[in-house]
């Protein structure tokens, strides 16, 4: 019988190898346990990690875990590996980045609404940054893109979960944001409707 010391060591050297957010399932199969077990190690992996002063920890990032490098240690890794400072997101960016971690999945047309401008640009840059990625699409004629967050937006903003994000200030707020959803589907839905008048043939 493998031992929980053992479990947790490769539990470790799995993510290491990894190099990215690994499923909770995943790693169960690998470690040939029950989920509710995997994650059990992994909290001891955590909490072992700390108490031992480690330069590693480990991110949760919804239902994916990943090892990394501590923040405080940033400085001293980009000095070795001559990593340049990704350029800040501008305040454009930030604003579609919050409209739809807030209201995931939505379309470019729900995000332009809410902003009232065009967020090509923006969207494609949050893509590129693996920010934001397609969730799908929507069941609306022309069958418009979904967009949501990422694992990568977690761990850029310190957060094991969408649920930690600050609350909206009120609920005026999220009335709006449906009323602004609700307007986006119908222009849509418009908008498809006017290409099929325009080419009957399609």
């Amino acid at each position: 019988m493998v031992s929980a010391n053992e479990l947790q060591a490769a539990a470790e050297a799995i993510l290491f190898a990894a190099g990215e957010p690994l499923e909770l399932s995943r790693l169960a199969q690998a470690l040939e346990i029950e989920e509710e077990s995997a994650e059990q190690v992994l909290l001891n992996l955590a909490a072992s990690l700390d108490e031992r002063g480690s330069g590693i920890c480990l991110l949760k990032l919804g239902t994916k875990y990943q090892l990394s490098s501590r923040t405080e240690f940033a400085p001293q890794i980009r000095n070795v590996l001559e990593i340049k400072r990704n350029a800040p997101l501008s305040q454009a960016a930030f604003e579609v980045l919050a409209v739809i971690a807030y209201n995931q999945p939505v379309t470019k047309s729900f995000v332009e609404q809410v902003r009232g401008v065009d967020c090509s640009g923006v969207i494609a840059t949050l893509c590129q940054k693996q920010l934001i990625e397609e969730k799908g699409r929507l069941d609306l004629p022309g069958r418009p893109l979904l967009y949501g967050t990422t694992p990568e937006f977690l761990r850029c903003f310190s957060v094991s979960s969408l649920d930690e994000l600050p609350e909206l200030p009120n609920h005026d707020a999220e009335k709006s944001i449906e009323a602004v959803m609700e307007e986006a589907k119908e222009a849509e839905s418009e908008e498809t409707g006017e290409e099929k008048e325009n080419n009957p043939g399609e």
